[in-house]
Parts: C-alpha cells; structure tokens; sequence
C-alpha cells in the first residue's frame, strides 16, 4: 500500500499521464475518488477507489520504458478515434504516452513511458537536455542559414535559444536544440528562407537511434542501462 499523496502525482506514477495532463483531466471532472468528483488537493493511496474516464485504477502501475521509430504520418496525439493516432501504435495492453511529440510530417525517435515523473523532467524547459535531428531542405544551405540558425531566430514571437547547427551534405544539416517549441526547426528554417523537406529525430538526451534495432514503425523495450542513460539527462532519481 501506498502512502497517501497528490492526486495528479498518484496518476502520473500510476501512469495514467503526466502531472500536467492529470491537472488537466481533474479540471475537466472525469476523475473520482472514492464516487466523489476529485479535487486538486486530494491525497490518495491504493486504498482509494479511483476512477478516470470511467476506469477503475489498479493501482500503481510498473515503469515501463519504450524507444519508437516514428514513421511519417503519425499522430502524436492519442486519439483513439482517429487510425493515424500513435496510440494504435504503442504497446498493446500498456497506458504510455510520448516524451515529446514529433509533428505528423517528421519522424524519428520518441521515448514512450508510463513514468510520469521522469516525462515531466525531461519536458520541463528548465532542464536544458538536447534533442538532435537531421534536416533535409529544399535548396542548397549557405553560411548566413548556419549563422542565423545558431544565434537564434523569431519564432512565435520570441528568439530561439542559441544552438548547434551544421551542414552534413549541401541540402542536409544536423540540429541540436534544447528547448522544443511546436513546429520550431520547421519554423526557424521557413525564417531563414528554406522549406523542410525531411525532419528525422536521431537522440533525445544521450540515448540515440539504432535504425537497426528500431526499423521504422518498430520499437522496443528499453534495458535498466538504456533507461538510467534516459535518466542521467536531467539527473532524475526515483523518489525526487
């Protein structure tokens, strides 16, 4: 039996969501304790009866830790009802959800967890880790591109962070951001003057795509090492 603790923190340990999203479904009044609507400051334990969207919790769930090669055309947004949702693509019999979506015209390397804690660590802007991606565009790259890339550009009414950006091939360019705002590389490329043709995800954190491992559309479970490498990143320890 647990000891009694925040609603949302039950929830993301239970790994129904993160905290942020368990915020989100107690506002929206599809949570339960005990029959009675929850509230923010409820403190539970596995003695609780908790209900979410008319399910029954069985308690905490077992951390569970997935790498996913993203193809295109996936809906990082789990909606059921709709067949290009990433969710008719996790693991079956599992409540996981992504460590950071990738739009549905990019593909690459998603982290799926049932660990709220550490999803919300290693999302939180305050915590700086990278996330690397390769860029296909539609015109040979310049110096200027390079240079306005990593000073940092308007994007959504603010400057990017500076970052890493350098050429791999004349239309192809490595990118290392640590932060992730919606649609950033695509959009920080439209400003310099360039189309994305091709986004592909190939390391969040220090933990970086094997393409032979993980064939696009595969993934897998991810050992005690791969995870305390996930972990390191932002110096995540259980209990904190």
């Amino acid at each position: 039996m647990t000891n009694p603790i925040r609603l949302a923190k039950y929830l993301s340990h239970a790994g129904v969501c993160s905290r942020r999203q368990a915020s989100r479904l107690i506002d929206s009044g599809v949570v339960f304790v005990n029959g009675q609507p929850a509230n923010h400051i409820d403190h539970v334990s596995d003695a609780d009866a908790i209900e979410v969207e008319g399910q029954l919790l069985s308690g905490l769930a077992k951390k569970r830790y997935f790498a996913y090669h993203k193809p295109v055309g996936i809906d990082c947004k789990l909606k059921p009802q709709d067949p290009h949702s990433l969710i008719h693509h996790l693991p079956p019999a599992l409540r996981t959800y992504p460590i950071g979506r990738l739009d549905k015209d990019s593909r690459g390397l998603l982290i799926l967890t049932n660990d709220g804690e550490l999803c919300n660590l290693l999302a939180h802007p305050d915590f700086s880790h990278e996330k690397e991606y390769w860029v296909e565009v539609d015109k040979p790259l310049d110096n200027p591109f390079f240079t306005q890339m990593q000073a940092g550009v308007p994007v959504d009414g603010e400057i990017t962070k500076p970052c890493i950006c350098e050429p791999i091939t004349a239309t192809r360019f490595k990118i290392i951001l640590t932060q992730g705002r919606n649609r950033q590389i695509r959009k920080m490329a439209r400003f310099c003057g360039y189309r994305v043709t091709d986004l592909l995800r190939v390391r969040i954190g220090e933990y970086s795509l094997d393409t032979e491992l993980i064939p696009q559309g595969t993934y897998v479970e991810l050992d005690s090492a791969e995870i305390n490498v996930l972990k390191k990143v932002t110096r995540f320890q259980d209990g904190t």
